[in-house]
């Protein structure tokens, strides 16, 4: 008897996005799928997109060394000259 996989609600995938290509970005994807034997191309753009999005979050998360150096940078002045 086969078992089917035990889903969390908060796992389910309930909520639809759709987004449109141009024939240039279909062709790239097909082919890119193609040469690498991506079956399922929803599961791949759902993949990309979230590990873009993921790798964004950990760039823009402020470390304990960037917030020390933002708190303690010297003061510059700027001096205008006048003509």
């Amino acid at each position: 008897m086969a078992r089917g996989k035990i889903k969390k609600d908060e796992f389910i995938r309930k909520n639809r996005q759709t987004f449109m290509f141009n024939d240039l970005e279909k062709d790239a994807l097909d082919k890119f799928c193609k040469k690498y034997n991506i079956k399922n191309k929803s599961k791949f753009i759902r993949e990309v997109v979230i590990t873009n999005i993921l790798e964004q979050f950990d760039r823009d998360y402020p470390t304990l060394f960037e917030e020390f150096e933002r708190k303690h940078r010297p003061i510059q002045k700027v001096i205008v000259f006048d003509n």
